[in-house]
């Protein structure tokens, strides 16, 4: 089953996520904006349904893509996303 990973970014607050066939959000990665060129990643939360299929990770290389076309640094704060920073140094150009 392939995933959409959609965008939502509303004031200093957004999240790249994926929904069920309902529009219940399954998975998340949160984020908070504190300033036009830097995010803070803060939380990433995955249904148990989805666990093992690599959706967290979907998430975050969906949210590293959009950060290096909009020219925006990460600090990830979630414990998630962090461990995959320290683990992948392909991605770590985002990074603050």
């Amino acid at each position: 089953m392939e995933l959409a990973v959609r965008h939502q970014e509303s004031e200093s607050k957004g999240a790249f996520f994926v929904e069920g066939a309902d529009g219940r959000r399954l998975a998340e990665m949160t984020y908070s904006r504190t300033n036009a060129s830097m995010i803070i990643i803060d939380h990433t939360e995955v249904d148990p349904a989805l666990a093992g299929q690599g959706v967290g990770r979907k998430l975050l290389d969906t949210l590293v893509g959009w950060a290096r076309s909009s020219r925006v640094k990460v600090l990830p704060l979630c414990p998630f996303a962090k461990a995959q920073f320290g683990k992948d140094p392909t991605i770590r150009d985002v990074l603050m």
